[in-house]
């Protein structure tokens, strides 16, 4: 039993939706940088994919790390908003930085769906 006011402990599988996140949210601003560089305009719809993914993540370790209410919902957001930065970062195969970007996507993706009760 908890004292009053204070909260349950983190099940591991918090634990590791928050480490996913937060992976997952450097990744992203780190692979906006290289975005950045390269320029062009067709990288403007990979940027706005990695901004909001990395937005996304970060609100929604911060939702599960205060035990927000509401945090299942945010968790089923993420979940939609890294899968879409996955499928925008492998429009760009060759590059290292993408597939990287890409895979942490994946792997937060899959345990936001797990934390929001979805079938994976």
């Amino acid at each position: 039993m908890t004292q009053p006011g204070t909260m349950p402990a983190m099940t591991k599988e918090m634990q590791d939706c928050v480490d996913a996140c937060m992976t997952c949210h450097t990744v992203c601003e780190e692979t906006m940088s290289s975005v950045m560089q390269m320029g062009g305009q067709a990288q403007m719809q990979v940027m706005r994919a990695l901004m909001d993914c990395a937005e996304t993540t970060r609100m929604c370790a911060d939702m599960m790390m205060r035990r927000s209410p509401t945090s299942a919902e945010m968790c089923a957001m993420c979940a939609k908003a890294c899968e879409m930065c996955a499928e925008a970062c492998m429009s760009m195969p060759d590059d290292p930085q993408m597939m990287r970007c890409a895979e942490a996507c994946r792997r937060c993706a899959a345990t936001c769906r797990a934390m929001a009760g979805a079938t994976m």
